[in-house]
């Protein structure tokens, strides 16, 4: 049977002229090139040579440098640090402090002993679901075998070991002072003995004492100089200004001095300075964290809503000691920055409101 039907191929190809005339050809859009990653600087392992860029050449406003510094100086500061894509921008000393004294870190030096287990678990000299008495014996604590069994080394990067915070010394590793409150991962609060006791679940895992291996793995690596001083019961790092600038470097290159890889698990790294549970998304692995949805603080049990400092970039990094010790790391900006001293209002541990108070006054400084 005859039919007056065109061949469904001709059909298409007719169809496809007919359009064609009155529309353009379809354009591909082609993606912008992201911008290219500025190369780090890296001061040299030995000698006091570190490169400076200006205050012009980042057209940062020069006229809020001063007000700054007496800000800073107001404060209680002692030591300052800015840099840049790794090159010092600011370094300032006050109150009578000079470049070539050591200070306390207080609990920035947490981020120390997080990078420390890092190096451990990527020699694969420990896990982190490794239960604490592997590696501390059994008996550390007043808690039953099986309680203590269920403590990982991950619950005590991330403050979640279920032990009870309301003792009368929260700084006391001695076996009665470890008192069972709730299961693992169930509350988090800011407790600093089962942080502290990472230092003797670190030398049980490398058979060799903490401070002798973090010396070794990091400090001599990257050119720091500084010290472990035990102090009643806490372990404090004592060090200059840029030494922890030398530290805080090191992690705006994700573990990498250089060229050289400190840490190379970028896994644990990542791990490590994102939200470690639920809890308190501000919190990784004793790193704190801003730009999240909501943070608790030491000294309570309260969670609130917003960013940990909310002026500050929100993909900053920090490590925050007691009375204002500060180790600022922001990937977005390439800046580390560096604040000791003593407490600006009065003496907390971790985050305060001086956090803040200081970044309003960067974000004039650096447009």
């Amino acid at each position: 049977m005859k039919t007056n039907s065109l061949p469904l191929y001709l059909l298409v190809i007719l169809t496809l002229m007919a359009c064609s005339k009155d529309t353009e050809p379809d354009t591909v859009a082609i993606p912008e090139p992201e911008p290219e990653k500025q190369l780090l600087y890296f001061p040299p392992i030995g000698g006091d040579t570190w490169e400076t860029t200006s205050l012009e050449d980042l057209e940062w406003d020069e006229t809020q440098v001063a007000p700054l510094y007496t800000f800073l100086k107001d404060n209680g500061t002692k030591a300052f640090i800015i840099l840049k894509d790794g090159k010092i921008v600011l370094e300032q000393y006050f109150n009578g402090f000079s470049a070539t004294e050591n200070h306390t870190w207080n609990s920035a030096a947490k981020t120390l002993t997080a990078f420390t287990v890092g190096l451990a678990l990527e020699e694969k000299l420990l896990s982190l679901e490794d239960s604490s008495s592997k590696y501390m014996g059994l008996e550390w604590s007043l808690l039953t075998p099986e309680q203590e069994q269920k403590i990982s080394i991950k619950h005590h990067l991330t403050m979640t070991t279920g032990l009870d915070f309301k003792v009368t010394n929260s700084f006391c590793t001695d076996q009665e002072c470890l008192l069972y409150k709730n299961e693992p991962n169930t509350f988090w609060y800011y407790h600093n003995a089962p942080y502290t006791l990472l230092d003797e679940i670190i030398s049980g895992a490398v058979q060799q004492e903490f401070k002798t291996y973090f010396n070794s793995k990091i400090r001599d690596k990257i050119g720091m100089q500084g010290t472990w001083i035990k102090t009643g019961y806490l372990n404090l790092f004592f060090s200059n200004a840029r030494s922890m600038a030398r530290f805080g470097l090191l992690n705006l290159n994700e573990g990498t001095w250089d060229e050289t890889p400190i840490l190379s698990n970028k896994e644990y790294f990542k791990a490590m300075t994102t939200s470690s549970q639920a809890m308190n998304p501000s919190y990784g692995y004793l790193w704190w964290l801003n730009g999240k949805s909501s943070f608790r603080i030491p000294g309570s049990e309260e969670s609130f809503p917003g960013k940990l400092i909310p002026d500050a970039p929100d993909d900053l990094v920090a490590g925050l000691g007691a009375n204002d010790q500060k180790l600022y790391v922001v990937p977005s900006k390439g800046l580390v920055i560096v604040r000791m001293g003593d407490a600006a209002k009065g003496s907390e541990l971790g985050p305060t409101t001086f956090d803040n108070d200081l970044w309003i006054r960067l974000n004039t400084l650096i447009k």
